[in-house]
């Protein structure tokens, strides 16, 4: 039977959450996250960091919370049935950045951990997570390195990884009743375990370290080189037109949102990541050929973006 280190995994989480919160804090140069610990009334609690109105990033948070329960939620067991009926753990940092500058992205990443216990039986865990990256005026360059960050985050755990949870992470941002990818990729994984893997729980684990580790990698070049970009009013408003399907992804088909408000998570820390302004549009169209349409017919095409 393996030894499953849950302490471990929550230092690390802790430790993830500190480092991030400082380097973005650093790019903002003006602003730094608040602190807003909090428990949770039926077991556990967490640590909610939010900068608003900073002068590079309009919103961001980064959320680490540990919750555990008697009983799975339905939004997790929905596509493992063997889970109903037994107690849980469930940890993790998520994350949501959306600066102020259109030329600058709005990332997203969490990594988490979940074991499922009964008594007499073994227990089930498994690692989850990924990175995403969700541009308005989007570059070429950009989107070649947010990739090849991702696949040096995968490297050591084989050549087959990175294609494969890169694939995934098209698959799931998807906002269907749109017909569009939420923005180009990165990594997604879940139920990642010995199963799944055949690595042991410390691969298991190290590959969720790669992949929190590598997310500032790959986002603070990208913030710094455009943060400071000039833009237009046009573009602003775009920016805040396409904030609108962030939300809506969030809000509609992600599983993390759901899994929080089932579990009677921290609303407050669960909704963290959606915008400060944002807006709607009633059947609006880019003129063709534009900047703006450019987004959605070239950039949201899911493609292998390290051969483009």
């Amino acid at each position: 039977m393996q030894t499953i280190d849950i302490e471990a995994v929550k230092s690390y989480l802790l430790e993830l959450q500190e480092n991030i919160c400082r380097e973005l804090a650093k790019e903002d140069g003006e602003k730094d996250f608040i602190k807003d610990e909090w428990e949770r009334a039926q077991g556990g609690g967490g640590l909610t960091r939010v900068m608003e109105n900073g002068a590079v990033i309009e919103k961001g948070g980064v959320n680490y919370s540990y919750v555990e329960g008697t009983n799975m939620p339905a939004s997790a067991t929905a596509h493992r049935p063997e889970l109903a009926g037994r107690g849980f753990k469930a940890m993790g940092v998520s994350l949501v950045i959306h600066p102020k500058n259109p030329h600058a992205p709005t990332s997203h990443m969490n990594v988490r951990f979940f074991i499922a216990e009964k008594e007499g039986a073994e227990p089930i865990w498994w690692f989850g997570g990924g990175f995403d990256l969700t541009p308005y005026y989007a570059n070429k360059e950009d989107c070649q390195f947010w990739h090849q960050v991702a696949k040096d985050a995968c490297n050591p755990f084989g050549e087959e990884c990175y294609p494969k949870y890169k694939k995934w992470c098209d698959d799931y941002f998807y906002i269907k009743h749109r017909d569009e990818h939420r923005g180009i990729g990165g990594l997604f994984f879940d139920d990642v375990n010995t199963e799944s893997t055949s690595w042991n729980f410390e691969q298991c684990f190290a590959f969720m370290r790669s992949v929190g580790d590598h997310f500032i990698k790959a986002y603070q070049p990208i913030l710094n080189k455009r943060k400071d970009l000039p833009y237009t009013e046009q573009e602003r408003d775009f920016q805040l037109y396409r904030r609108g399907r962030y939300v809506e992804f969030n809000l509609v088909w992600d599983r993390g949102t759901l899994f929080g408000l089932q579990t009677g998570g921290r609303t407050e820390s669960i909704l963290m990541s959606l915008p400060s302004a944002v807006s709607w549009r009633y059947n609006w169209q880019p003129e063709a050929n534009s900047r703006e349409a450019e987004l959605t017919d070239y950039y949201l095409k899911p493609k292998d973006w390290l051969s483009v």
